[in-house]
């Protein structure tokens, strides 16, 4: 069995290459790609822990939170249309009208 150093240190390498990605980037559709990243990391660890302990609840919590990421992935996709079609971009810096 491996031991669960070694997923918690593969999914600290995803976070933080997501966690990049959402600090440095300024495309709209990347930034979703990393946060999905981010979200895939921690699904990762609940998992890994699940599955060392032996027990079925965490497994079952990453189905509804990848059930939950699906579904906000469709409203940020259907957001960044909008965008895109309101300014011609999907670069997140531009529509400064947004904000407060």
């Amino acid at each position: 069995m491996v031991p669960p150093s070694y997923y918690v240190l593969l999914s600290a390498l995803i976070f933080a290459i997501g966690l990049y990605g959402v600090l440095t980037r300024r495309n709209a559709v990347v930034i979703l790609m990393c946060v999905e990243l981010m979200l895939n990391a921690a699904n990762l660890n609940i998992v890994a822990f699940a599955a060392y302990l032996g027990d079925v609840t965490g497994q079952i919590l990453v189905l509804f939170a990848l059930a939950i990421a699906a579904a906000e992935v469709a409203v940020g996709l259907g957001i960044f249309i909008l965008v895109y079609r309101e300014y011609g971009t999907v670069d997140v810096t531009l529509p400064r009208g947004m904000r407060w």
